[in-house]
């Protein structure tokens, strides 16, 4: 019995030699002979490696913290309220529609009641020691007050330098040195599923820190209204709710590569989505503004869109990527490139194009004069074709901020408040004088109050300046204001003052 055991023990020890005899020649079968079958002493395979799977679990989000968050201000704007001009007789209700909204009839002005200052907050991000701070346009829209506080509480009134409501980015100032400040990284180095910081002040909660990843580049959400508009957000999962526009997105290094500005929720709070304009965009954006007032718009002149299923099979396309032609505007740099209707674009200066809001992007990082190579696809044809961009007003000139008081020929001074009480007014702007010029050939006379301008309500020179800018800045042949106001004897008059001539 004893020998019978003997045999089947050794029997079974025999047997785990040969399969480990077996499994060492097929693991030294590969060990010695690389993907191309030559032998280099190399294997091809290796263990996965676990620190390194661990490194990339547990990056460490503290130093870029750390060097951030002290360069993230909350900005608290207080805002007029809006009571408006209400209840002028006589009127034509088209015009009390479009200007002033719906509201009854009657003699005079029917008494409104008096609105109180409205408070308002977000975040700004400190892009330079001497002050300048970086937040978004809907943050600081129609501020009367901006106020300024550092993540050391100290606190400062702010100076508005300049907006663009085209990408949401606004720039402006503290009265201060030595400031902590975050650098600009490369919005354009950015991958799906890299690591990233939001840094701002949601809820008036300063100095909070929130992490996740990109999980999309390039996105259009249709949330801006101007017709320059320029969308082609960071996508992020990093929680941003309220409070937290203006504020900055940065990448584990702790450098600027967006401004986080919009959410996706139903609920106005965090529901897994939020969306950055990428650093590429803001630094121009930025740059333009200090340099010249306002920002210096590059046109291409094409209509275009993306590439559908349908459209591809319609046209006969041989991509799915890209940004298709669909129209070319006349005397643009797109049509004395030789760029033609039907031609899909896939780069701009080697730069790959996907979609159109790609290309949008990648224009709009430029100024007019500057040249760029566009690469189309026409037919089975690749062809790249180089355009001179233009501006807005189809030249090559860089567009100086623009002076309200030298284009309109008219100088203007704060609706006295006696003046006010007995309209019924709230806010406007009132003309003081008027020389020659486009107020002067619309007809306009001292003493005008001006209170909306193209449905916009004007309460100081700086809406008016804005709401000239957006004329000058769109696509319309027709540079018109559309001026609502009265006279301080009561006279409601409309004008419409051309700023072409």
């Amino acid at each position: 019995m004893k020998r019978k055991n003997l045999m089947k023990f050794l029997g079974l020890l025999l047997a785990v030699v040969v399969v480990s005899a077996a499994t060492t020649f097929t693991v030294n079968s590969l060990t010695n002979k690389n993907l191309t079958g030559q032998s280099n002493g190399k294997s091809p395979f290796s263990f996965a490696d676990f620190q390194s799977v661990r490194s990339g679990l547990e990056t460490d989000f503290t130093l870029a913290a750390e060097h951030t968050v002290h360069a993230v201000v909350h900005v608290k704007v207080r805002v007029q309220g809006r009571g408006g001009m209400q209840g002028f007789g006589g009127m034509d209700d088209f015009f009390d529609q479009f200007f002033f909204g719906p509201f009854g009839g009657g003699g005079r002005p029917q008494q409104q009641r008096e609105m109180p200052m409205q408070e308002g907050s977000g975040s700004g991000v400190i892009i330079s020691p001497d002050g300048y701070i970086v937040t978004n346009n809907h943050v600081i829209e129609n501020a009367k007050e901006i106020e300024v506080t550092l993540n050391d509480k100290r606190t400062f009134k702010a100076k508005l330098v300049g907006t663009d409501p085209t990408t949401d980015i606004a720039l402006i100032r503290i009265d201060a040195k030595d400031l902590p400040t975050i650098p600009f990284g490369n919005s354009d180095a950015l991958k799906v599923g890299e690591w990233v910081l939001a840094v701002g002040n949601p809820f008036n909660l300063t100095s909070t820190v929130t992490a996740g990843i990109v999980s999309a580049k390039a996105r259009n959400i249709d949330i801006l209204k101007s017709q320059m508009k320029i969308e082609s957000f960071i996508q992020t999962d990093a929680a941003i709710n309220p409070g937290n526009s203006g504020g900055a997105l940065v990448n584990t290094d702790g450098q600027l590569v967006g401004i986080n500005t919009a959410i996706a929720s139903q609920t106005g709070s965090y529901n897994g989505y939020g969306f950055a304009v990428p650093s590429s965009i803001v630094q121009k954006v930025v740059t333009d503004i200090k340099e010249h007032g306002t920002v210096q718009r590059a046109v291409l002149g094409v209509s275009m869109g993306d590439i559908t299923d349908q459209l591809a099979k319609d046209k006969n396309l041989k991509t799915m990527e890209g940004a298709y032609v669909s129209e070319i505007a006349k005397g643009s740099a797109a049509e004395k490139a030789g760029i033609e209707a039907g031609d899909v674009i896939t780069a701009i200066d080697n730069t790959k194009i996907t979609s159109a809001t790609e290309l949008q992007e990648q224009v709009g990082r430029h100024r007019p004069g500057d040249k760029i190579n566009v690469t189309i696809l026409r037919g089975d044809k690749t062809l790249t074709k180089t355009a001179e961009l233009k501006n807005i007003q189809g030249n090559t000139d860089i567009i100086a901020k623009i002076n309200g008081s030298e284009l309109f020929g008219a100088t203007f001074i704060e609706v006295d408040s006696q003046i006010a009480k007995s309209l019924n007014i709230d806010g406007g702007l009132q003309v003081k004088s008027v020389d020659k010029g486009a107020f002067a050939s619309a007809g306009v006379k001292e003493g005008y109050i001006v209170l909306k301008v193209n449905n916009q309500l004007i309460g100081n020179e700086d809406d008016l300046q804005d709401a000239v800018n957006q004329v000058i800045n769109s696509n319309d042949r027709d540079k018109v204001l559309f001026l609502a106001g009265v006279y301080p004897n009561g006279r409601v008059t409309y004008y419409a003052v051309d700023l072409s001539k």
